[in-house]
């Protein structure tokens, strides 16, 4: 697992840590099961503060991505058999999407151009061209 703090970003190192992960999951660099580093290793192989690195791997928790195993490593939980429901998805996902409709807005992006962008996203996460 390769993560990162970029620099530029304006969100909190926790929130950019437990993206990386999910999108390494999405991606299938990571698999149910997979043990994580540590929270202490990826402190210390980041240069960040213990409890940033914790913080991250409580958004993971509470997210149901990572399961947190006592005096184990952290690991990869199973994806959901079941689809959340539509109140969960549009708890998690409306303001995101809303934000991300937003910067295409002033990017010049016509909902066009973005549909096809999110398209594009979508079919490079699954390993199809």
């Amino acid at each position: 697992m390769l993560l990162h703090v970029d620099e530029k970003d304006r969100r909190p190192i926790y929130l950019q840590l437990a993206a990386q992960v999910k999108e390494q999951i999405r991606r299938g660099s990571l698999r149910p099961g997979d043990d994580l580093p540590s929270v202490r290793d990826v402190a210390r192989a980041l240069g960040i503060n213990l409890h940033t690195a914790h913080r991250a791997y409580q958004v993971l928790r509470d997210d149901g991505v990572i399961v947190v195993r006592l005096g184990r490593r952290p690991g990869e939980a199973a994806l959901r058999e079941e689809p959340a429901d539509r109140r969960e998805v549009q708890q998690r996902l409306t303001g995101k999407l809303n934000d991300l409709i937003t910067e295409a807005f002033h990017l010049g992006l016509t909902p066009r151009e973005f549909r096809s962008l999110v398209e594009d996203l979508l079919r490079l996460g699954r390993g199809t061209p």
